[in-house]
């Protein structure tokens, strides 16, 4: 089961949910401050953070983009703010999902179930090295040789933009978050934000040219090849 840390300044709110996140057989550790939940989340690696938005000294968007810095731990948002402006901030910062409060419990837990079972198929090993090209229409992708071309004419990547282009590719239809594509194109000592990914993928959707509107952008997740 996984390790969660709870950032949320209301006490009684903060226990609730530990309680229940306990009875589905994980860790839970709670904070309720934005300075106690870094130093928190720097020595027990949470597998997931469940954080509120408002908190006192240092709120949860600060909170999440000093995370995101150094982490790509998959972050619930919560808050009381329903503002779509709001919403869209959090998710282009770093969320992996957003909750607006009043909310369920119920609700909640599914949706921590259903962000752990993402990282855990998304994280699980392969059992060979698919090395067979990969086509889609006028794109062509050889494994082997590392080279992508259009039309069959080479389109020049760096090793980032085609790692990138490789994984998609090879995976249609799949979202990827940006802390997943972080974590595993960069890996874990890459200590800059995961606006790295966005700027990667602008400049891979240029050099692609029209075959890069494959690459579609999925609000509050990350990209997606279609």
């Amino acid at each position: 089961m996984a390790t969660i840390l709870v950032v949320e300044d209301e006490h009684e709110l903060a226990a609730l949910i530990r309680r229940q996140l306990e009875a589905e057989g994980h860790t839970a550790l709670t904070v309720h401050d934005g300075r106690t939940a870094l130093l928190l989340a720097e020595q027990a690696r949470p597998d997931l953070v469940i954080l509120d938005w408002m908190l006192p000294e240092l709120d949860g968007l600060a909170v999440m983009r000093r995370l995101r810095e150094r982490s790509a731990v998959p972050i619930l948002m919560l808050t009381a703010r329903d503002d779509e402006a709001d919403r869209v901030l959090g998710l282009e910062v770093g969320a992996d999902d957003y909750l607006t409060k009043p909310f369920s419990l119920r609700e909640l837990l599914a949706r921590v179930r259903a962000i752990l079972r993402r990282i855990e198929l998304l994280t699980r090993p392969p059992t060979t090295v698919d090395t067979s090209p990969i086509v889609h229409d006028r794109l062509a992708i050889d494994p082997l040789a590392r080279r992508v071309t259009i039309d069959q004419q080479v389109v020049d990547l760096t090793v980032k933009e085609y790692d990138l282009l490789l994984l998609l590719a090879r995976n249609p239809g799949r979202s990827f978050s940006r802390a997943y594509l972080l974590d595993h194109i960069w890996g874990d000592d890459y200590e800059g934000g995961d606006r790295t990914v966005d700027t990667h993928i602008v400049r891979l959707r240029r050099k692609l040219g029209e075959q890069g509107e494959r690459i579609s952008t999925v609000w509050g997740v990350g990209y997606r090849f279609e």
